[in-house]
């Protein structure tokens, strides 16, 4: 097995070119006006190792929105704030085989969120963000990110006025059903604040330097939060597709349809990439077929 940090960038430039011939198979989401504005064809890969080396490769200057990533950090901010047994009062840890914004989902579970990386799981866990409304939850949680993993998150105005502009049916349906089976204590600032987190911001080395403080002890996450929060992303991190990854690449990874993906090497470091062509579930192809040509070549995977 070879070691993540003895990894050189001429063996990562071949393995992103193979990863975006995979990339052509997605196409980027039109949903949202300013995520339709991406290119398919940028690529971009940085991996953060525990020795302190980092090594990255392709488009890293692009900025993009972290989306659904940011529900792997919310589950860690409100694990580390309020702890497991409240959390998973809120929500499940049951994978979902439906689509990550499932309505039928939640009204067959009456109301309890399966788990939070689907939305329902992260629209009530974004209800309980520490902080008076969803400007200052938004803006106490990157704080908290920024100050915490050395990176330099933002929020993303201009995103954000794209994703209000087409809002969500199908979320304010997930909503109105929580709210109704009371697991909302205020919807228009839990769905205020889910929007809001989805738009935060930043390059491929701020997703990596948050996937580090997933990936080895660190003294300021909590060693039952970091287990949790990578078993979670283990099962349901890449939606319906997550069995089938944990089988075939064996990493805790979630993703986003910002384009965003990231990886969790436990005790060796973090793979955080971005490629915006997604396959139909909302997954970024060229990012997961990066992580399992690295996964198979150094054998990475958790299950040995």
């Amino acid at each position: 097995m070879k070691e993540l940090n003895k990894l050189t960038t001429t063996e990562l430039s071949a393995w992103v070119q193979q990863a975006k011939i995979q990339a052509k198979q997605g196409r980027v989401i039109d949903r949202i006006p300013q995520l339709a504005k991406a290119n398919p064809d940028w690529f971009a890969v940085q991996i953060c190792c525990k020795s302190g080396k980092s090594i990255s490769f392709g488009d890293t200057a692009c900025i993009f929105p972290l989306m659904s990533v940011i529900k792997t950090f919310s589950l860690l901010y409100l694990l580390e704030n309020f702890g497991a047994e409240t959390v998973f009062g809120w929500v499940g840890v049951e994978p979902s085989d439906a689509p990550f914004n499932s309505l039928e989902q939640l009204i067959s579970d009456r109301g309890h969120p399966r788990n939070p990386m689907i939305n329902s799981g992260a629209i009530t866990l974004a209800d309980k963000l520490p902080g008076k409304d969803a400007n200052q939850r938004t803006l106490l949680f990157c704080q908290w990110l920024n100050q915490l993993a050395g990176c330099q998150l933002s929020l993303d105005e201009v995103m954000l006025a794209s994703v209000r502009l087409t809002r969500s049916i199908t979320n304010e349906a997930i909503a109105n059903y929580l709210a109704e089976t009371g697991y909302l204590e205020n919807l228009e600032t839990a769905l205020d604040t889910y929007n809001k987190i989805c738009c935060i911001s930043g390059r491929v080395e701020d997703l990596a330097l948050l996937g580090k403080l997933l990936a080895f002890d660190n003294g300021c996450i909590s060693p039952q939060s970091r287990r949790i929060v990578n078993a979670v992303m283990s099962t349901c991190g890449l939606y319906e597709a997550s069995a089938e990854f944990a089988v075939r690449i064996g990493l805790p990874m979630k993703s986003g349809i910002g384009g965003g993906l990231v990886a969790i090497v436990p005790s060796e470091g973090a793979i955080a990439c971005y490629s915006p062509a997604l396959d139909n579930i909302g997954n970024p192809v060229g990012a997961i077929a990066f992580v399992e040509i690295l996964a198979r070549e150094l054998q990475l995977s958790v299950f040995g």
